[in-house]
């Protein structure tokens, strides 16, 4: 995963420098809209996120790779050279679920996970208004859930957690103002609190997501 991160964010690197040898490259706009679908890789080998929630359950119940969104505002409020600062937030929602029994997995149970995260961002910016790639960084807080499907959500499904995230991306506009655009990112989600007497707190989290879709400025 991290060699697929590096190799991703060489690549948006490339992407921008050619950008970059178009003259006279206008400068990064000053506000940009990013609207992403994602696909999230939600921890699948987490034996204390399963105590946080029902020890009866098992790691092969877990959910993997599901489906999500994302939606960031950005402001590049300060530009020296080639580095334009910029300040907004996102806000991401991502979804799994695993499969329910079958005759072959009697004794499986399908549950349902879920993580709602919201943040304000500080970004990075290297490129041209034609297309630039950026590094961006924040702490907010997340909502992650994990229960069966169709069942309520219990108190440790609903605890907002402190989470950092961080990444990187770039933009292709291939009109005046619609681009194409890529992001990366990883979210540290920190430890849930435990529910005496039985339950654990849910463990410290990293989750892995790559978003594709619109920016518009």
């Amino acid at each position: 995963m991290r060699h697929l991160a590096g190799l991703f964010i060489c690549i948006t690197m490339v992407g921008a420098a050619r950008v970059n040898a178009q003259d006279p490259p206008p400068p990064i706009p000053r506000f940009v809209v990013d609207v992403h679908a994602s696909v999230p890789l939600f921890p699948s080998d987490s034996q204390q996120l399963i105590d946080s929630r029902n020890p009866s359950w098992s790691l092969g119940d877990l959910p993997s790779r599901g489906w999500g969104g994302q939606l960031g505002l950005h402001l590049n409020l300060l530009r020296w050279r080639a580095l334009t600062l910029g300040i907004g937030g996102e806000v991401m929602v991502a979804r799994a679920t695993s499969p329910p029994p079958t005759e072959e997995t009697p004794s499986a149970i399908a549950l349902e996970e879920r993580i709602v995260s919201a943040a304000p961002q500080l970004s990075f910016n290297f490129g041209t208004g034609h297309g630039w790639s950026y590094l961006s960084g924040g702490v907010g807080r997340s909502v992650l859930s994990l229960h069966e499907t169709g069942q309520l959500e219990s108190n440790s499904d609903v605890e907002p957690l402190s989470t950092i995230n961080y990444g990187g991306g770039a933009r292709w506009f291939i009109k005046n103002h619609l681009a194409f655009s890529l992001d990366v990112r990883f979210y540290e989600i920190q430890p849930g609190t435990p529910v005496p007497p039985l339950l654990v707190g849910s463990p410290r989290t990293r989750m892995f997501i790559i978003g594709a879709g619109i920016s518009l400025k």
